[in-house]
């Protein structure tokens, strides 16, 4: 049974509570991954589907879920629970998102394009609207079981780290579960597979968080709609949101990216599992040191320079055409540092700016706000592979059904910049609204009434 815990009490979490919750990144990380990384290939290489119509599938799921997260959030701050109003959403939407998610993959062979990609497009939107249901209450979790700031970045801390090592793991084995079996069977195999992986996650936070103070505070008055206007008009919510969305598109980018640039420009399927090593072993890593020094120099400042290094990693990546596979893998991995430190900083940002509005007005919108967030997160994610079919169609790239074919030279320079300039001109465009972001530890402490 949950306890209830008073806005202002700022106790420190049972690791017990912090590794359930982190577990949660399991079910997050595999699902924001292998879309991401398999759904634009398994589309423009096995259906033969043009890169633009693939680009246009892979996004529509997303944009629906940007509709649905605030309206999920609204439901969890609604839920009247024993367990609280996010935890029941968990286990219910999880095995739903699992259940949809092996499925998109799953498609008979039909005869037809457009039924097939129909398929795809069906499955994939229920799973984006099981996903709602679940990451929402999952990321609206943290304002409410703690109000101590530094203990937010802490329980950021284990979920980053899990997050990473999900990234890593669904993201390097998803490739080779496909190549081991071969053809549409092994998209197939792959998505039972990654499958599996989501029920994992999904029962271990469902679990594991049994034991979380649940926050007492009551849910906010008014529609949707007026909570959503009370929400934009935060100005500190509002300016992180626009960078984490951006930054997300980035994201987005690189990961529709991978298999394409190990395949055709670095020209080793085997890479694509390479470059995810790269890319999250140093945020295995190298999580926790980003959370001391956020704790030393203030979360802005460490978004910021680890926001730098993400830029220069990927700027580093547009040499993929002529410099060895080892410098790319280099600079993967530097962008895999700077990844880290802007994932463990925005997360634990975002409750803060939430529970300082629990706390000035009384009211929950906590729901409301991990909604927008998550709408923001998924907009930004769905955008990326959109953003880099776009790319591909205008370089020229020439889809398949499964047969080997050579790419055109400006397909290939496509991809490249897709994977590198892209991206890094995209984190540092978002600078300029993180520069914006004003609330410290001082500002947050004052409105919850607890010591900083």
């Amino acid at each position: 049974m949950s306890t209830t815990t008073t806005p202002g009490e700022a106790a420190r979490l049972p690791r017990s509570v912090r590794i359930g919750y982190g577990s949660g990144s399991v079910a997050t990380g595999a699902f924001g991954t292998v879309p991401g990384l398999m759904l634009l290939p398994y589309l423009t290489d096995e259906l033969g589907i043009a890169a633009l119509w693939a680009g246009v599938i892979v996004f529509l799921p997303k944009a629906w879920d940007v509709v649905l997260n605030p309206i999920a959030g609204r439901v969890s701050d609604r839920t009247l629970d024993p367990a609280g109003p996010r935890r029941p959403w968990l286990i219910r939407a999880g095995l739903m998102l699992a259940g949809a998610f092996a499925l998109i993959f799953a498609a008979p062979d039909l005869g037809s394009q457009l039924l097939e990609a129909g398929w795809v497009l069906v499955f994939f939107v229920l799973a984006a609207t099981a996903y709602a249901f679940f990451q929402v209450p999952y990321v609206a979790m943290p304002a409410e079981i703690t109000s101590s700031y530094d203990e937010r970045t802490r329980l950021m801390t284990w979920r980053v780290a899990i997050l990473a090592f999900t990234i890593m793991l669904a993201g390097a084995t998803a490739p080779v579960i496909r190549d081991a079996v071969g053809g549409r069977d092994g998209y197939r195999v792959m998505g039972v597979v990654m499958a599996v992986l989501i029920v994992v996650g999904v029962v271990s936070a469902w679990w594991g968080t049994r034991r979380a103070p649940i926050g007492a505070v009551a849910a906010g008055a008014g529609s949707l709609r007026e909570q959503l206007r009370i929400v934009g008009r935060a100005r500190d919510f509002r300016v992180l949101l626009t960078t984490f969305v951006l930054q997300a598109l980035a994201t987005g980018c690189m990961l529709a990216g991978v298999d394409y640039l190990a395949g055709d420009v670095l020209e080793s399927t085997g890479a694509a599992t390479i470059l995810f090593v790269c890319f999250v072993g140093p945020a295995l890593l190298l999580t926790p040191v980003w959370t001391s020094f956020g704790m030393r120099v203030g979360k802005r400042r460490g978004y910021v320079i680890s926001s730098l290094i993400l830029a220069a990693g990927a700027l580093l990546a547009a040499s993929a055409q002529v410099a060895p596979a080892g410098v790319v893998f280099a600079a993967t991995a530097l962008v895999g540092v700077g990844y880290a430190g802007c994932q463990v900083f925005p997360m634990a940002m975002l409750p803060d700016a939430a529970a300082v509005d629990s706390a000035r007005t009384g009211e929950n919108r906590t729901g409301v706000y991990t909604g927008v967030w998550t709408a923001g997160e998924t907009l930004g994610l769905a955008l990326g592979p959109a953003v880099f079919a776009v790319v591909l169609a205008l370089g020229g790239y020439l889809s398949s059904d499964g047969r080997e074919i050579t790419q055109p030279g400006s397909a290939l320079t496509a991809i490249t910049l897709g994977f590198s300039l892209l991206p890094a001109a995209l984190t540092l465009l978002s600078l300029w609204w993180l520069r914006q972001y004003t609330l410290d530890a001082a500002e947050v402490a004052a409105a919850e009434g607890a010591p900083a």
